[in-house]
Order: C-alpha cells, then sequence, then structure tokens
C-alpha cells in the first residue's frame, strides 16, 4: 500500500484502556477475601501475557500498542488493589444483612401501575460482594447496586422496599447467610 493511504499517527495513536467497574466517588472499595484473590490471579494473568507480547518482535507498531493497552489496565488494577478493603463476610453479624452476605429476598407486596403484578411469595437470592466481584449470572451483586443498597442493614425477618421502575415492591429479609467466600 502506498504511503499516501497511511497516517503517520496512526502507530502513535494511545490505545484505549477499558475502564475497570465503576466505583462511585468516596466509596470504599470492599472486597470479599476471594474477590481480592481473584484481582491479584488477573494481575498476574495480565503480567504473563505482557511478557509474551514483549517477546513477541514480529510487528513492533502492534507490539508498541498491545504492550501500552498491558500497561494501562495493569496500572488501573493495581490501583484498584491497593485500594481494596477486604472484609471477610463471616465477622458480619448474622441477622442483619451487610457486605457478604448471601440474602434470600421474600415478596410481600407490590404495586402493579400496569405491569404485571409482583407474584407475593416469590424469592430472589444473591450475595453482595465488591463491584470488581460483581456477576449477575452467579447471582453476585455489587454493594452500590440499587438492590444491594435497598436492603443493607435490615434485619432477619424485616422488611424493606424495592424500587424497580415504576413499581415499589415490599420484601422480607427471609435468610440471611455468610460463608467464607
Amino acid at each position: 500500500m502506498s504511503r499516501g493511504f497511511t497516517k503517520e499517527d496512526d502507530a502513535q495513536t494511545p490505545p484505549i484502556i477499558p475502564p475497570r467497574a465503576a466505583l462511585p466517588p468516596g466509596t470504599p472499595n470492599y472486597v470479599t477475601p476471594t474477590g481480592l484473590e481473584q484481582l491479584r490471579a488477573e494481575l498476574i494473568t495480565l503480567e504473563a501475557e505482557r511478557a509474551q507480547a514483549e517477546a513477541n518482535r514480529d510487528n513492533d507498531t502492534d507490539r508498541t500498542h498491545r504492550l501500552s493497552l498491558y500497561n494501562g489496565r495493569i496500572a488501573l488494577l493495581t490501583e484498584r488493589i491497593a485500594s481494596a478493603k477486604v472484609v471477610d463476610p463471616r465477622t458480619q453479624p448474622p441477622k442483619e444483612v451487610r457486605f457478604g452476605a448471601t440474602v434470600t429476598l421474600r415478596t410481600v407486596s407490590g404495586g402493579n401501575q400496569g405491569l404485571a403484578p409482583a407474584k407475593v411469595g416469590q424469592e430472589r437470592i444473591f450475595t453482595i460482594v465488591g463491584v470488581d466481584e460483581a456477576y449477575i449470572a452467579e447471582g453476585k451483586v455489587a454493594f452500590i447496586a440499587p438492590i444491594a443498597r435497598a436492603v443493607l442493614g435490615t434485619k432477619l425477618g424485616k422488611t424493606a422496599k424495592l424500587r424497580l421502575g415504576p413499581t415499589e415492591e415490599t420484601v422480607e429479609v427471609a435468610a440471611i447467610a455468610y460463608t467464607g467466600m
């Protein structure tokens, strides 16, 4: 290809580093012991991948770009690990919803407002974890998520209000469990 069709600046364009999970300003970076282990394992993996990229000398422009990307991701991850405040779920009060709790909520009542009515007796089970640990497919919800904030501090057998879009639902904390995670 002719140099007339390439931009000399392409090699100089800094890579876009994907951000870590959002953590509101001033909010502590709570993590479970397992969450901290996961962050450290991710760092080891990234450092190994960066070492491979450093060794690959096939294309210097591509190599420089990849190394910049790895260095940026490692910097963000290192910052997140440094700010981590480990909370051992086993030290939490057993009859109150706190960080690290696996919570079972049972719907007591809910609004209708044109939507399908809430099913009384319906249960939701989720674990409240750090922002980097959250993975809804596994039932892990970040402590800053609206559902977690709605029930944090609620005692076993007590109710809380959940705002689900335009509707409000009353739920009872039916069970609380803490494990070492």
